[in-house]
């Protein structure tokens, strides 16, 4: 029961970035700004980005770019 609550909770907590919200970002919201992918207005879409790039060939990228804009984020390797 207790599992099932956490699970729910994160979730829930995760963001949510609509296409008309994506479209509206500035491509220096993005890891790679031509094309548009990897989103990292905030933190929790650069963390996402961490995960979904990791063991890619964009992941090196990926790392830079949200180091150079959350610096706070500890990023194992």
């Amino acid at each position: 029961m207790l599992v099932e609550e956490l699970e729910r909770q994160r979730v829930n907590r995760m963001t949510k970035l609509t296409y008309a919200e994506r479209e509206d970002l500035p491509k220096t919201d993005f890891v790679f700004p031509k094309t548009r992918r990897y989103p990292i207005e905030d933190a929790a879409h650069a963390r996402d980005a961490l995960a979904r790039s990791s063991g890619k060939p964009e992941h090196t990228a990926v790392v830079a770019a949200v180091s150079r804009k959350f610096p706070e984020i500890v990023i194992e390797n």
